[in-house]
């Protein structure tokens, strides 16, 4: 009986010396799929890609009568959204954050 337990811990140590010894590149390549995968949707989920905001409003506001109103009003906007709509007037469906945010008085707060 004592033989049997001490070859039991002899082979267990062994497995685990063997897998520590082990390269870290040496994962199954699916396994390694599906945690790019995993990880790149967390990052999608958590963080925003970084916009520039003064750049994407000064382009979108350059033909707005109120240059000053609208510019600060689509900072604003794209801080919270971290999108700006293409072009100078429409395109909202492209950023939903940015056309379904409303003032004090439900009117759409970005231009």
């Amino acid at each position: 009986m004592k033989r049997f337990a001490f070859f039991l811990v002899a082979l267990l140590l062994l497995q685990v010396f063997t897998e520590a010894l082990q390269p870290a590149g040496d994962h199954n390549s699916s396994e390694m799929d599906d945690l790019d995968i995993e990880a790149s949707l967390l990052k999608e989920h958590y963080m925003h890609k970084k916009i520039n905001c003064s750049y994407a409003c000064a382009r979108r506001c350059i033909k707005s009568s109120r240059k000053n109103v609208c510019h600060r009003a689509c900072k604003t906007c794209c801080a919270r959204c971290h999108c700006v709509p293409p072009g100078t007037y429409g395109n909202k469906s492209v950023c939903p954050c940015y056309a379904k945010l409303k003032t004090h008085h439900h009117q759409p707060k970005c231009p």
